[in-house]
């Protein structure tokens, strides 16, 4: 259960569901989400009223297509895991919205399942406390 937001340069919506579909892709792909497993915030910025700011640190120089995806998800995937998870977005991002791969910003946060609620006020992946 990933919740995915990227924010974007741009409003245009087909840019924005393009990479959505990028990065949905990419989690079913590399680590094993099911296909309807799909919760974004997909947001685009018009450089006037919202913004994006960004500069070359370690060596990677961004432009204005930068895009910026931020993962929250339960704790348990191995360092190759993520890997293999940031090269697909970069590369599906690529090919679905042209977006180059030096511009796809990511960060994963990971958690406890506790620290969900999917609907109706529950905490659906919490363990059960022994009857």
């Amino acid at each position: 259960m990933p919740l995915v937001r990227i924010d974007a340069m741009g409003t245009a919506g087909e840019h924005l569901d393009a990479l959505g579909r990028a990065v949905h892709d990419a989690l079913v792909e590399t680590l094993g989400f099911p296909p309807d497993d799909r919760f974004q915030i997909l947001t685009g910025h018009d450089g006037t009223h919202s913004t994006l700011r960004y500069d070359d640190y370690l060596g990677v120089h961004r432009d204005d297509g930068i895009v910026y995806v931020a993962l929250t998800m339960r704790a348990g995937r191995t360092a190759e895991q993520k890997k293999a998870l940031y090269r697909r977005i970069a590369e599906l991002a690529q090919e679905y919205a042209g977006t180059e791969p030096r511009n796809v910003f990511i960060t994963l946060t990971e958690n406890a399942p506790v620290d969900w609620s999917l609907g109706n006020g529950e905490a659906q992946y919490a363990a059960s406390p022994p009857a």
